[in-house]
């Protein structure tokens, strides 16, 4: 029998904590959604999550954390998998809209984030995960003659936020898979407009 250590357990017991967060917020949201649920959930006690954690809020983070890292992982897939700089853009931008289409990503990210986290702390969360990969491919595409040098941060963050009140609109859509096709054509044409 193969003996796990302290840091193994602990770090499963995160992981479950996770696992079970993202579960129950994405479903409930973050107000109907108890810490006592996600414990139970992830098969532990309310104490263990509150080591782990030190609260909701704090686990809360996590489970928003967690979705990003999720997109952000797709989003580089999907930049390896194109040759082309401003192929592998619009590409990206259409695959973080069709991710809108996640109940879970919705419910976390787009609508109890920003009032559970607060702007700024979503808004640095965001600049580590989807746009860094964001500013990466404009970068890349001022590189190879694609796209006008600039302010790239700046743009990038216009993008984003572009993008953003995209996904908030499919978020509060009654039918967002068929609001998707009409949002990601919109996203090509504003793209577009930032091509050389």
């Amino acid at each position: 029998m193969i003996r796990r250590t302290q840091a193994e357990r602990s770090d499963e017991t995160t992981a479950r904590l996770v696992r079970a967060a993202r579960e129950l917020f994405g479903a409930g949201g973050y107000a109907d959604t108890s810490i006592d649920a996600v414990a139970a959930a992830a098969g532990v006690t309310k104490g263990a999550a509150y080591h782990h954690f030190g609260g909701k809020p704090a686990l809360f983070r996590a489970a928003f954390v967690a979705e990003l890292e999720t997109v952000d992982a797709e989003l580089l897939r999907v930049a390896a998998e194109e040759r082309d700089p401003w192929a592998a853009l619009r590409r990206g931008c259409r695959t973080f809209l069709g991710h809108c289409l996640d109940p879970g990503f919705r419910q976390i990210v787009l609508l109890d984030g920003p009032s559970v986290l607060g702007w700024e702390t979503v808004r640095a969360i965001e600049h580590e995960h989807m746009l860094r990969v964001l500013l990466d491919g404009l970068r890349l595409a001022v590189a190879v003659g694609q796209a006008p040098d600039g302010d790239l941060p700046a743009r990038a963050q216009l993008v984003f936020g572009a993008l953003c009140e995209g996904g908030m609109l499919l978020a509060r859509s009654a039918d967002p898979a068929a609001d998707l096709p009409r949002l990601a054509a919109e996203a090509d044409r504003f793209l577009e407009a930032l091509r050389l």
